[in-house]
């Protein structure tokens, strides 16, 4: 009796703290759908503001995005409690990754969220570093020249650029198609949604996962160009990705519509920090 009791409170401690593990994890993921939330909105707003006006304005980047939380009021405390949503994501994605309680997912889908945890523990890092009074550093264009010039110069370099560029412009094209196919609808608990409320998140899931894509996609075709042409200026942060859309014969009407659908996105992941099965 003794034994089957101290059995059975050792299986109530643990079931205690995988509770409070996945407690901690939800609400991290949540977090971190948040801080991306206001990312975006802000890279949409200021990619917006360049297209409706002759001046240059904020870099329409998350250099950019940042500089504009500064600028309000309580503004350094804004930037750390996006450190915090930052940090957050790449715990989520992390553990995601990792945890047992993924163990029947594929490996791809382990692999591209172990991915993602060190990218946003990258933005969480540069986040903090400028929340800190550290500064931006290189705008987001510059760092991408420097990047790949680094790159251009090792052996085979002009291969493993080109390759790089085939690459983020095949997840530009995977994120529009699975947006306009609606496959992020499978992620939401649709079945607390109401009607209205479905139609809406599944409009700025579409419409912002679909332009979130071209922009990916463009960033890649120009890191192929400049692996073809063996010219590191070639390449384009997203602020110079961006501005290119208003060199298009439509003039600056296509990247009204890009920045409105990062706007979107930025909205639809607020969408994701409530209905998001995490």
């Amino acid at each position: 009796m003794t034994s089957s009791n101290t059995q059975g409170r050792g299986q109530a401690v643990k079931s205690a703290a995988r509770t409070t593990q996945n407690e901690t994890l939800t609400a991290a993921g949540r977090a971190g759908f948040v801080a991306r939330g206001v990312v975006y909105v802000l890279i949409g707003a200021l990619a917006l503001q360049i297209a409706l006006s002759s001046s240059d304005g904020e870099s329409a980047d998350r250099q950019g995005a940042l500089a504009q939380v500064a600028e309000q009021p309580f503004g350094k405390v804004m930037l750390w409690a996006m450190v915090v949503g930052f940090a957050s994501m790449a715990l989520w994605r992390g553990a995601r990754a990792v945890l047992t309680r993924g163990s029947q997912r594929k490996a791809g889908s382990r692999v591209l969220d172990g991915g993602r945890a060190v990218f946003y523990a990258f933005v969480c890092w540069t986040t903090a570093v400028y929340a800190a009074g550290g500064g931006q550093g290189s705008s987001g264009n510059a760092q991408s020249q420097d990047w790949t010039a680094s790159v251009l110069k090792l052996s085979y370099g002009q291969v493993l650029v080109g390759a790089g560029g085939c690459l983020l412009t095949g997840i530009g094209v995977v994120l529009a198609v699975r947006a306009a196919m609606r496959s992020f609808l499978k992620q939401l608990d649709t079945g607390s949604m109401s009607h209205r409320t479905k139609q809406v998140v599944t409009a700025l899931g579409v419409g912002g996962g679909v332009a979130r894509g071209v922009v990916f996609a463009a960033a890649g075709i120009f890191v192929l160009v400049a692996a073809v042409r063996f010219d590191p200026d070639e390449a384009k942060g997203v602020d110079a990705t961006l501005r290119s859309f208003t060199q298009t014969p439509v003039g600056p009407w296509l990247l009204v519509a890009v920045a409105i659908g990062l706007i979107l996105f930025g909205v639809f992941s607020f969408a994701s920090a409530r209905w998001r099965r995490l």
